[in-house]
């Protein structure tokens, strides 16, 4: 087998899953990376008005990017399970349909993004005073989506083969790329929100190239001649499971959008300090993410191979790293957030936005494990194939994000302190469905399997 694939189906599942999360992690990193150092030179360098048009455009660039990540996710799920169970030819099928598929998405979605771009906005109630530096910033990310969307095809399709290699290296280059541009862009030539657009999605470009050159020297994936075809059943496998992906994440933009719409009525403090914040959680969730996708790859191989014993073992090990991981976060933050926050607000600032951006950090980093376990229990049923329950999870999160941020903001409640509690309750919802779903899942799971070998000649 190639050195750039990785057969999870076999050795330790604790080394599978932390030495595949490892570059994966370091990845992810870099890519918050990116995205921090575009709040850091903007805030710095553009003032808090441009830092603010940031974090009122959060929600809606995860609307989008979120829901076309769903789908790139859910595609390579199918590939990731024939991958398991051996068959190289019925695996290629899956690819070429889901390339297709992937190319529609990323063109409608598109178009509806630079139309909604400003309906979106005022819908959220979004400041005037940073009105137009949002929609400038979303029209330039909107444009580029044919570009994100290629790089989330590739490296999705890569990590279902087990490389988390390549896309280290991607995201590496382009954390180097959009740092540079950043600088250039913003501090140098002063197109403010617009020059970090432009740097992100460049570095996109860059990190797209390094992955089609990874993908096309997979032997797994070399088709023979007349293999690159458009199959319909292909094609209803993999919008079965991507779609409840994609609407998951629709789900969870939208509680977003509503918490932010609460934070624009709170005024500009909130608005600012919570824009700060949330460019640090990314970073915080960089660990679980990576998690995640490596226990969606062993999942889907051993499921793949009918080795049940393995996702069982698999499962508890990652549950541990997970939790010890979040408390080593926990601590950090504890510890050192407030320097960490002072890279994206300006000395200059009002002393209330570091004050609201500390006492988010806190509350969010308390309840961080409960993240962890989320991302480990979602990423393990989509795995198996179940992305119904993990679309549930979604409106789970929905509904209790927005639950705490509209009812706990009440002055008869909590008033503004409220609003802090509306990511740890959206966690903890969506949690405790996963965690159920996933043991049920489990047993389900190796009941049919044992039936069919039971019947088999």
């Amino acid at each position: 087998m190639s050195k750039n694939v990785k057969d999870m189906t076999h050795g330790s599942p604790a080394r599978l899953i932390v030495t595949f999360a490892l570059p994966l992690m370091l990845g992810n990193i870099f890519q918050q990376l990116y995205t921090m150092t575009d709040a850091a030179i903007v805030g710095q360098f553009a003032g808090t008005d441009a830092l603010g048009a940031l974090g009122s455009a959060d929600w809606l660039c995860w609307l989008v990017f979120g829901v076309i990540g769903g789908f790139m996710q859910g595609f390579s799920i199918l590939v990731a399970q024939r991958f398991g169970g051996g068959d190289m030819r019925l695996m290629r099928r899956s690819v070429s349909t889901l390339v297709i598929l992937a190319g529609i998405v990323a063109v409608v979605f598109t178009a509806a993004g630079l139309i909604l771009t400003v309906p979106l906005l005022r819908l959220m109630g979004t400041l005037e005073r940073v009105f137009d530096l949002a929609a400038a910033y979303l029209h330039i990310l909107y444009g580029g989506i044919c570009v994100t969307a290629a790089y989330n095809l590739l490296s999705s399709l890569l990590r279902a083969l087990g490389n988390s290699r390549s896309p280290l290296i991607a995201m590496v280059a382009a954390s180097v790329t959009n740092i540079a541009l950043d600088l250039l862009f913003v501090v140098v030539f002063h197109w403010s929100v617009i020059g970090a657009a432009a740097a992100t999605v460049i570095a996109q470009g860059v990190a797209t190239v390094i992955c089609l050159m990874a993908v096309l020297k997979l032997e797994p994936l070399r088709f023979q001649k007349g293999e690159f075809t458009f199959h319909r059943g292909d094609a209803g496998q993999l919008l079965k499971l991507a779609a409840p992906m994609a609407f998951q994440n629709t789900m969870i933009s939208v509680g977003g959008m509503a918490v932010q719409k609460v934070l624009n009525g709170l005024g500009y403090l909130y608005v600012t300090g919570f824009t700060a914040t949330n460019k640090l959680y990314g970073l915080l969730e960089a660990a679980a993410v990576s998690f995640g996708y490596a226990i969606t790859t062993y999942t889907g191989q051993n499921l793949g191979a009918g080795r049940f014993d393995r996702i069982r073992s698999g499962m508890r090990k990652a549950a541990l790293i997970a939790f010890v991981t979040a408390l080593c976060l926990t601590g950090v933050m504890f510890l050192a957030g407030r320097p960490c926050l002072s890279l994206f607000i300006a000395s200059s600032a009002d002393p209330g936005v570091m004050e609201v951006a500390v006492k988010y950090l806190h509350y969010m980093a308390a309840a961080l494990f409960i993240l962890y376990f989320l991302y480990v229990y979602r990423s393990a049923l989509q795995g198996m194939g179940d992305t119904f329950m993990p679309m549930l999870s979604g409106l789970a999160e929905c509904v209790m994000r927005v639950g705490a941020s509209w009812l706990l903001t009440l002055p008869a409640l909590l008033g503004p302190e409220g609003i802090y509690f509306a990511e740890p309750a959206a966690w903890t919802g969506a949690a405790i469905l996963l965690v159920i779903s996933y043991f049920h899942r489990e047993r389900a799971l190796e009941k049919e399997f044992q039936s069919k070998k039971e019947v088999s000649p």
